[in-house]
């Protein structure tokens, strides 16, 4: 899937998660909001602290729909990375073994793989640096060739996780506006509490805690698994310079010595 098709695929799952959340919150829990209102003012209690008048604000809903968003986008992410885990056991370079270095057949049989393969973050720096031995016949700069491949890696990664990191920025950012709101509609609210009805600026500084509490708790979960996501990808590319090392670079070298 190219850079565009991938936008479009992640704005239409937002779109999808936008419309889920919001009928959640227009055939559950705002009914059940109101129910708890209705009885609260009939018996002159205070709104009880449960889930449905935790999240019945419109700041959680926006965190809840940035919350689910970034567990798709960072799932995607796993998946793509766990999914190529299987090519460090496998040996894609056997066509370079004993005295003979066959860099063309391996080079084509790379090409030749499926295309999800032969994108796979391994393959494109193999066979970079296979490229850059059949022009110039160097071990060294084939060796060379490998850091600029990781940078580039690494530069990708962090741009394809650039939105995750605005999710996690913007989540706690909306609970902050919930808790702005709240708190001022608490102070248009004092003049009734000093008069000795303080329900509705109680009901209105529970918006304002309300939102930053789950603001943060949801900031937390992502934050959490953005580190473990990073974390993952950075012993990706460590494994792709070991695997480079290793199946190529030792061979060749090996191989051209005995050359000599």
């Amino acid at each position: 899937m190219n850079g565009v098709s991938k936008t479009i695929a992640h704005i239409v799952v937002l779109a999808a998660i936008i419309l889920l959340v919001h009928l959640l919150y227009a055939l559950w829990i705002l009914p059940e909001v109101s129910v708890l209102q209705v009885i609260a003012k009939d018996t002159g209690d205070l709104l009880p602290r449960n889930f449905f008048v935790i999240v019945k604000d419109l700041e959680q809903e926006i965190c809840i729909i940035l919350f689910l968003w970034g567990l798709y986008l960072m799932g995607e992410k796993f998946y793509e990375t766990s999914s190529q885990a299987y090519l460090f056991d496998v040996d894609l370079l056997k066509d370079i073994q004993g005295d003979d270095v066959d860099a063309n057949s391996t080079l084509a049989s790379l090409e030749a793989l499926p295309k999800d393969i032969k994108n796979a973050p391994l393959v494109r720096t193999i066979a970079s640096a296979l490229r850059r031995y059949i022009i110039t016949g160097s071990v060294q700069n084939a060796s060379e060739s490998i850091s600029p491949a990781l940078e580039a890696m690494m530069v990708k990664s962090e741009a394809e996780l650039a939105v995750v990191k605005y999710v996690a920025w913007a989540i706690p950012s909306i609970g902050f506006l919930g808790t702005v709101r709240g708190i001022g509609m608490a102070m248009s609210d004092a003049k009734t509490a000093v008069a000795g009805n303080i329900g509705p600026m109680t009901e209105s500084l529970g918006t304002a805690f309300n939102s930053t509490f789950v603001a943060l708790l949801a900031s937390v979960v992502i934050m959490l698994l953005l580190s473990f996501l990073q974390r993952s990808q950075d012993e990706q590319l460590v494994q792709v310079q070991e695997y480079c090392e290793k199946y190529l670079i030792e061979r060749i070298s090996v191989t051209k010595q005995s050359s000599f």
